[in-house]
């Protein structure tokens, strides 16, 4: 493929990193915009899940409202959205009022991961569609590791409304891009909502999406609060807790190489694996306290693992759901991610209110051994069932 139709993959890939960003942004930022507006953490926490629930609500009903438009017009809408929101919340003078910003920024959200995973497959040839998911899932991992340290860098040294302004400033730079080379791709808008209960009877496309739910509680439980732990559990600086954002991050560029060199042939091994370690892993953060060393090697098992699981999570969905339903089924997957992180912010809230920020590891821990025995002892079988009798989409 000539660079330029590699074009709109890119754009795809820049947006990815911006909407990834400022998803996960106030992780490293709870502790600013709490003392800045006289909330708790676990209260300020709530940004993080009210937005989760928003994109869980209204994935599914925009995408079947938006079922006949075509996906150039949705993509640039999304951005455009995102942008206006992004700008709300940097302006925001009160609590509430940055909530309902970022609400409006979950709108943007929830259109545009349900088309994601699909338009970088229709942009590109048949026999990059597994690498074009991959480099996806690169961008998550460059948010993470340039965007989450950066994004409290920002907020540490001007103030967190900066790191917010920053964010809409890339995503005009993104709407200009997309806006100039990314091509009308047709939306079939063959799926009717009298199709639905197609969806839900699919056995192995609820069973993946059982499996995320599970799973991502578990992770959010603790992800959602890793700042306020490694500030105050681990006694972290500062510095050593962005340092721990960026080993996260940058082990998730490893995880994406992983799934595209090995995801073919180990396919039915590395699922419950990455569900296994990614458990083993949070489980162990309570024994690292005091050993930066063993902390940074978690931070790296767990960031591969989670762009592991991301990248296979989508993989698993297109190849599950009828061909002209991907959209719609991806907004549930979409919907149903975002659940998970909303259930695992609260979780860990409760947690941090009922016990403390050093017990999140072990309570995330028991969500993804769950997500791995489920995983593990029925969904990876018919999975395989599905694979060897050809009732699954080619990627």
């Amino acid at each position: 493929m000539a660079f330029r139709q590699w074009l709109p993959l890119i754009g795809l890939t820049v947006s990815v990193f911006i909407f990834n960003m400022s998803e996960f942004m106030p992780v490293g930022l709870l502790t600013s915009i709490a003392d800045d507006f006289g909330t708790s953490e676990s209260q300020t926490g709530l940004i993080i899940s009210f937005y989760a629930w928003a994109v869980a609500i209204c994935s599914l009903p925009l995408m079947l409202l938006l079922r006949k438009v075509d996906y150039r017009p949705m993509l640039l809408m999304a951005v455009l959205t995102f942008t206006v929101f992004q700008f709300l919340s940097g302006i925001s003078t009160s609590y509430w009022m940055l909530m309902a910003s970022r609400i409006g920024v979950a709108l943007a959200h929830s259109v545009f991961w349900s088309i994601a995973a699909p338009l970088a497959v229709s942009v590109v040839e048949f026999r990059y569609h597994r690498f074009a998911l991959s480099v996806m899932a690169v961008g998550t991992s460059v948010a993470m590791i340039l965007g989450l340290p950066l994004g409290r860098v920002i907020g540490l040294a001007m103030g967190w409304r900066m790191s917010f302004f920053a964010i809409a400033a890339v995503s005009v730079l993104t709407l200009i891009l997309l806006t100039a080379v990314f091509p009308q791709v047709r939306n079939p808008g063959t799926f009717t909502v009298k199709r639905m209960p197609d969806i839900y009877r699919n056995r192995v496309l609820v069973g993946v999406y059982v499996m995320i739910v599970v799973f991502v509680t578990g992770h959010f439980t603790c992800y959602s609060y890793i700042e306020p732990f490694l500030l105050d559990a681990a006694g972290l600086s500062d510095g050593s807790v962005t340092v721990a954002l960026t080993v996260f991050g940058l082990a998730g560029i490893v995880g994406s190489m992983i799934f595209t060199k090995m995801y073919d042939r180990t396919r039915f091994r590395i699922v419950p694996a990455v569900l296994l370690f990614s458990g083993l892993s949070m489980m162990m953060f309570g024994l690292a306290l005091g050993n930066f060393v063993l902390l940074m090697a978690l931070c790296a098992l767990w960031g591969m693992c989670y762009t592991l699981f991301c990248v296979i999570s989508q993989n698993e969905t297109l190849r599950a759901a009828p061909a002209d339903a991907a959209p719609v089924a991806m907004s549930l997957q979409s919907g149903i991610f975002n659940a998970g992180i909303a259930s695992g912010s609260i979780v860990g809230g409760i947690v941090i209110d009922l016990r403390s920020v050093n017990d999140i590891g072990f309570v995330a821990s028991v969500f993804a051994l769950a997500a791995f025995l489920f995983t593990y002892l029925w969904l990876i079988r018919k999975i395989r069932a599905n694979a060897e009798t050809g009732r699954e989409n080619s990627l």
